[in-house]
C-alpha cells in the first residue's frame, strides 16, 4: 500500500477539479448565451420562436449536418461553419442594403446593428431590426436553394432538406447562434462566443481574455514542465523507479504452459469483433477522405446516393469510439483471471450475454444514425433514430443501452475479482483497477444530459465530459492503469512503483485534465471564465503526457533489463511495442498537436479545421487505437497456439499502422491544417471554411498524397490485425475450469526475499516476482496468497 501522502494528494487534487467544474456547470446554466422565448420584428411580428429554435436545433444534428460541417466551430470539416457562414451572409445583405439607401458610414452603422444586444430577460424576447429580418429571409432562401438542390454535388443527399417549415426552423437555430456570435454580452465589449469568429465586418477580432491567457499558458506550460522534471530527477530513485536491476531473474512461461479461463477464451470472439469494426472504420475514413478530393462521385460511382458524406463521418466516428472501447472491455475481461487468481462459475455466459448487448447496440446505433440522417420521419426526436450531437450521435435509445452496456461489464470485472478485492486494502493494485473502470459508464452515462431538447451551451457542457473526461481522462487513466498491472503481472515492474504511478497520473490528469475540458467551450456561448480556466489548465494537459512518455522509456528499460536476464523469450515483444506506440502518439498527437490547438489565440482562428483534424486522428488511433491493438495482442497470444501464432504479421501490422497514420498526419493533416489555419488569419475564418478554398488545386493536391498512407494503414495494419483475430477464434485454446491456481506468467530463476509488513505481497503470485509461502495456499474462495 501507498503511503497517506499520495491518497491525500490525489483526493484534494480530484475534490478541487470537480468543484470548479460544479461551478462552471452552475454558470453554464445561468451566464451563457440565452435562448430566446421568441424573436420579433421591430414592430412586434414573430419572427421565430424559441419552440422554432429547439425544432431546428434537432433538424440539424438529425439530419447530421453536423457531421458535415460545423456551429460555433465545432462538428465536420468540409462543410462550412453554419454560424460564421450566417454571419458572413446576413452582414454582408445588411451592409449592400445600407450602402445603397446611401448611409454616410454603412460599416460603421452595420457594426452598431449587429453589435446590439436587443434581447430582454424579462420577457424573453429578442427584436431584430428589419433589416436584419430581412437577412434572416434572404439567407433561409439559400439554405433552401443549397438543401434542396437535386443531385449530390455537395456530398449531401440530393433534395436532402426540402419542408419549408424544416429550413425556416434551421435557419432560425442558426440564426440565433450567429446573433450571439456578433451581439454583445451585458455590460462588455465582446459577444457570447468571445467575438468569435473572426468577422471584420461585425468588428469581430481577439479579446483581451484570448491574448492574455494564451500567454498565462505558456508560462504555466513552461513552469509545471520544469517542476516535473525536478520532481522526477529528485524522486525516481528514492521511490524505485530506476531500481530494475534489483528484479530477481525471470524465466517467462511460454503461451500454451498458462491455462486460459473460459471467460478468457470467450474475449477471441470480441477481438474479433474490435478487428472487423477497425476495419470497416478505417474504409469509412477512406470514403471521407475522397469526399475531400471528389465530391462528386467515388471513381465513377455517385457514392452520395448511398452513403453521403456526412453519414460516412458519422460511422467512422461512431465506430472509432465503440471498437477501442471494446477492446478495453475486452482486456479487462482478460484480466480478471489474472488478478484474482479465480474465475467464478458461468463467467464466460457472462461475457458473451456482453458480446450480443455489444453488437445489439452498433448494429441499432448504425441503423439508427442511417434512418436520421435519411429523414425517417416517424418523430423526429424518436429515442430509436433521431441522432445525437457529433460524438455522441447514437440515437437517446442506444446511446442508454450503451451506458447499461459499460456498467454490465463493470459487474463482470466486479464479479471476477471480488475475491481478490475482499483481500486488499481500499487503495491497492486491484482496487484501482477496479476504480478506473467504474469511472468508464459513469462518466460515459453524463452524456445523456446532453439532449438535442437542451440550448446549445448546455449540450456542449455535457458532451464535452464525454469528449474530453470519458475519452481524454478516465480511458486514458484506465490505460495507464491496465499497462502498469502487465507490466507487473510480466515481473518487469514492481507493484508497489506501479501503484505511484498510478496515482501520480491521477493527480496530474486532474490537475490539467478535468478543468482542461473547458478548452472545448472558449466559443460556445460559455462565460468567459470557462476560456480562462480551460486555456489556464488545459496547458498543464501536456505534463501528464509528457510524465507517460518518460515513464513508458523507464518502463522499457526495466523490461529490456527483465528480459536480458531471463531464460525463456518474451512472448509479447509486439503488444510491447504497441504499448511503446502509445506514448509516443501520446506526447506528439494528444500533447504536440493538442497544445497547438489549445492556446486560446490559436483555437480562435482553426477551430474546425484540418488541425483539429489532425490531433483527433494523431491522439485517437495513436493513442486508443494503438492500445486497443496491443492489448488485443496480449490476449491473443495466449489464446491462439503457439505453433499458429503468426508473429510476422503482428510486425507488418505494428509498422503499417504507424507508419500509416505518421504518412496521413505528416503528409496531409498538418500541412493543410497550416495552410488553412495561414488562411483564416489572412483573409478571414468565412474564407477558410468555404467550399472553395478546402477544394482548391493546392489543397486537392494534398489531399491525394494521403492515398498511399491509407492503403498502406488498411492492407498492411488494419487486414492483417483481422486475420489474426479470425485465428483467435478459429484456434482459440478453450477454457478450462479453475480448481486449481492458474500458473504465473513466469518463473523465478532465484529466491524471493520475504515482503515486510509494510510491503504487502504483490498481487498472489501472478507475474510480479511474488512467489506464494507455504503459509498461503488457497482457502478455497480463489483467494491465493498473503492478504
Amino acid at each position: 500500500m501507498v503511503s497517506k501522502g499520495w491518497l491525500q494528494g490525489v483526493a484534494l487534487v480530484m475534490i478541487f477539479g470537480f468543484a470548479v467544474m460544479g461551478f462552471l456547470a452552475a454558470m453554464t446554466y445561468t451566464d451563457s448565451m440565452p435562448q430566446p422565448k421568441q424573436v420579433v420584428d421591430e414592430q412586434g411580428a414573430v419572427l421565430f420562436s424559441g419552440a422554432e429554435i429547439t425544432a431546428g436545433q434537432q433538424t440539424f444534428v438529425g439530419r447530421g449536418l453536423q457531421e458535415y460541417g460545423s456551429i460555433v466551430g465545432h462538428g465536420g470539416y468540409l462543410g462550412p461553419d453554419y454560424t460564421a457562414d450566417y454571419l458572413r451572409r446576413s452582414a454582408t445583405f445588411v451592409l449592400d442594403a445600407l450602402t445603397e439607401s446611401g448611409v454616410q458610414d454603412p460599416h460603421g452603422a452595420l457594426v452598431e446593428m449587429m453589435r446590439t444586444n436587443r434581447y430582454d430577460p424579462a420577457t424573453g424576447t429578442l427584436v431584430f431590426t428589419d433589416l436584419q429580418v430581412k437577412a434572416f429571409d434572404s439567407v433561409q432562401q439559400h439554405y433552401a436553394d443549397f438543401f434542396g438542390t437535386p443531385t449530390t454535388k455537395n456530398g449531401l443527399l440530393p433534395s436532402v432538406i426540402t419542408d419549408p417549415a424544416d429550413i425556416h426552423n434551421l435557419t432560425a437555430f442558426i440564426a440565433w447562434t450567429s446573433w450571439g456570435a456578433s451581439a454583445d454580452r451585458p455590460g462588455h465589449d465582446y459577444s457570447y462566443t468571445n467575438n468569435w469568429p473572426a468577422e471584420p465586418l461585425v468588428d469581430n477580432g481577439p479579446t483581451a481574455d484570448i491574448i492574455v491567457w494564451s500567454g498565462l499558458s505558456l508560462i504555466s506550460l513552461m513552469v509545471a514542465l520544469g517542476a516535473l522534471f525536478a520532481l522526477y530527477g529528485r524522486w525516481s530513485k528514492r521511490m524505485g523507479w530506476q531500481h530494475g536491476e534489483e528484479t530477481p531473474p525471470l524465466s517467462f512461461r511460454q503461451p500454451g504452459t498458462v491455462k486460459v479461463t473460459p471467460a478468457q477464451s470467450a474475449t477471441a470472439w470480441f477481438f474479433l469483433v474490435v478487428a472487423l469494426m477497425f476495419l470497416a472504420q478505417a474504409f469509412l475514413g477512406a470514403a471521407v477522405e475522397h469526399y475531400r478530393v471528389d465530391l462528386e462521385g467515388f471513381f465513377g460511382l455517385d457514392l452520395a446516393q448511398l452513403l453521403p458524406i456526412n453519414l460516412a463521418r458519422t460511422w467512422h466516428v461512431q465506430l472509432s469510439l465503440l471498437w477501442t472501447a471494446a477492446s478495453f472491455l475486452a482486456a479487462g475481461i482478460f484480466l480478471a483471471p489474472y488478478i484474482s487468481g479465480h474465475e467464478p462459475k458461468r463467467q464466460h455466459w457472462l461475457a458473451y450475454a456482453l458480446l450480443g448487448a455489444l453488437a445489439l447496440v452498433v448494429a441499432g446505433s448504425l441503423t439508427g444514425e442511417a434512418l436520421s440522417i435519411f429523414g425517417f420521419q416517424a418523430g423526429k426526436d424518436s429515442p430509436f433514430w433521431g441522432m445525437q450531437w457529433e460524438y455522441i450521435d447514437l440515437p437517446k435509445f442506444w446511446q442508454g443501452l450503451l451506458t447499461v452496456g459499460l456498467f454490465l461489464w463493470i459487474a463482470i470485472i466486479y464479479r471476477g475479482i471480488r475475491a481478490r478485492l475482499k483481500s486488499e486494502h481500499r487503495f491497492n493494485l486491484p482496487w484501482l483497477f477496479f476504480y478506473s473502470g467504474l469511472a468508464i459508464p459513469a462518466f460515459y452515462a453524463v452524456g445523456m444530459l446532453a439532449g438535442t431538447e437542451v440550448t446549445l451551451s448546455v449540450a456542449e457542457f455535457w458532451r464535452f465530459w464525454v469528449v474530453h473526461l470519458w475519452v481524454e481522462d478516465f480511458l486514458e487513466l484506465f490505460t495507464t492503469v491496465m499497462v502498469a498491472y502487465i507490466f507487473v503481472m510480466l515481473g518487469v515492474v514492481h507493484r508497489k512503483i506501479a501503484m505511484q504511478i498510478i496515482l501520480l497520473d491521477v493527480i496530474l490528469y486532474s490537475a490539467g485534465g478535468i478543468l482542461g475540458t473547458m478548452h472545448h467551450l472558449y466559443f460556445s456561448g460559455t462565460p468567459v471564465e470557462h476560456m480562462a480556466l480551460g486555456a489556464f489548465f488545459s496547458a498543464l494537459e501536456v505534463i501528464p503526457l509528457t510524465f507517460l512518455t518518460v515513464e513508458a522509456w523507464s518502463f522499457l528499460q526495466l523490461g529490456a533489463r527483465q528480459q536480458s536476464r531471463s531464460s525463456a523469450p518474451f512472448p509479447h515483444r509486439w503488444s510491447v511495442m504497441f504499448l511503446v506506440a502509445v506514448g509516443f502518439w501520446n506526447f506528439l498527437g494528444a500533447g504536440v498537436f493538442g497544445f497547438l490547438i489549445n492556446l486560446p489565440i490559436v483555437s480562435y482562428y482553426e477551430i474546425g479545421t484540418a488541425l483539429t483534424a489532425n490531433h483527433a486522428h494523431a491522439s485517437m488511433m495513436g493513442v486508443y487505437g494503438m492500445m486497443g491493438v496491443g492489448l488485443s495482442l496480449f490476449a491473443l497470444r495466449y489464446l491462439i497456439p503457439a505453433d499458429r501464432w503468426p508473429d510476422r504479421l503482428a510486425k507488418i501490422s505494428f509498422w503499417s499502422l504507424n507508419i500509416g497514420l505518421a504518412w496521413m498526419t505528416f503528409a496531409t493533416l498538418l500541412p493543410l491544417g497550416v495552410l488553412q489555419l495561414w488562411h483564416s488569419v489572412s483573409d478571414g475564418y468565412f474564407e477558410a471554411r468555404s467550399m472553395n478554398f478546402i477544394t482548391g488545386t493546392g489543397n486537392t493536391v494534398l489531399e491525394w498524397l494521403r492515398m498511399p498512407g491509407d492503403l498502406v494503414f488498411i492492407f498492411g495494419g488494419v487486414v492483417p490485425f483481422v486475420w489474426i483475430a479470425w485465428l483467435g477464434v478459429r484456434y482459440r485454446i478453450k477454457g478450462t475450469t479453475q480448481d486449481v491456481p492458474m500458473e504465473a506468467l513466469f518463473v523465478e530463476a532465484q529466491p524471493v526475499p520475504a515482503f515486510g509488513a509494510d510491503d504487502p505481497a504483490p498481487d498472489a503470485g501472478y507475474g510480479t516476482g511474488y512467489r506464494p509461502r507455504a503459509t498461503d495456499e488457497g482457502d478455497g474462495t480463489g483467494r491465493i496468497g498473503g492478504a
